[in-house]
């Protein structure tokens, strides 16, 4: 039996590197001490035996979110030198050295039994979440996870952006008729106004005044009343579409969970 094809969309910068809480300090929403996003999918998927590739605009080399790495903002709110280690040495790999290039011409998605959209919520996000190519990708891709079906999406935090981002010409987003969740406003509010004196609108995607990811999220659903599965809690929490193989997580506190779930849906539908 062949191993399950799996690529990792990524913008070349920007993407969230790290994972759980801690429980130490006023921080502890905040602060992410174990891998996840990128590192945590990248791990269980390769301990899983699955084949693992990345995909950037070009076929640059992606980078995590060097903020939440190195510097100030790194040991006050990102990942602990254990988990700067786990990610560059993911970043050293093979896979990521030599990653695949989304604009090139033929490229397609058809090969792979699941795309993930990692989050990450630095303005170099934009690059991916805009990106007209990938937005076409999805609307030719996604149709095909409807179940039954041996392919999968999986989205993350900001990665679920990509997808309700990415509309046809009747101006419907892919995950139109989808339930999923995101990011939550309130996390992405509180984090955002707890840290504006010193770092700006580091935390706003699309800068200050910008709606919050939930809200833009909402709007792509037919009815977010009903769609839309969110959760305030610290707890992990995923949401599994019942019509498409499509798993979505709100933040890095959720990887485990996330990718255990992905996982789990990929070898059920070979």
């Amino acid at each position: 039996m062949t191993s399950p094809k799996v690529l990792i969309m990524m913008s070349d910068a920007g993407h969230e590197p790290t994972g759980k809480l801690t429980n130490d300090s006023p921080w502890d929403q905040y602060k992410l001490t174990e891998p996840a996003e990128v590192t945590v999918p990248y791990a269980a998927f390769k301990e899983a035996g699955f084949e693992v590739k990345f995909a950037t605009e070009t076929g640059k080399a992606p980078e995590c979110d060097k903020r939440m790495m190195k510097g100030v903002t790194g040991k006050l709110l990102g990942a602990k030198a254990a988990v700067v280690k786990e990610c560059e040495s993911m970043l050293e790999s093979d896979e990521a050295r030599h990653p695949l290039s989304w604009t090139a011409p033929g490229f397609s998605l058809d090969e792979y039994n699941l795309v993930l959209f990692p989050g990450g919520h630095d303005k170099t996000m934009r690059q991916i979440i805009d990106s007209k190519e990938v937005h076409k990708l999805m609307l030719d891709y996604f149709p095909k996870t409807k179940k039954p079906s041996n392919k999968a999406v999986g989205a993350i935090c900001h990665g679920v952006m990509v997808l309700s981002s990415a509309k046809g010409s009747d101006g419907k987003s892919v995950l139109h008729e989808c339930t999923t969740t995101t990011l939550p406003g309130f996390f992405e509010s509180s984090v955002y106004w707890a840290t504006r004196a010193f770092l700006g609108d580091y935390y706003k995607t699309y800068g200050a005044g910008s709606e919050n990811t939930e809200d833009s999220v909402r709007h792509s659903l037919a009815d977010d009343s009903k769609q839309f599965k969110g959760s305030n809690r610290f707890t992990p929490f995923v949401v599994k579409d019942d019509v498409y193989n499509y798993v979505s997580a709100r933040w890095p506190g959720d990887a485990d969970l996330f990718v255990k779930t992905l996982i789990d849906l990929v070898r059920d539908s070979q």
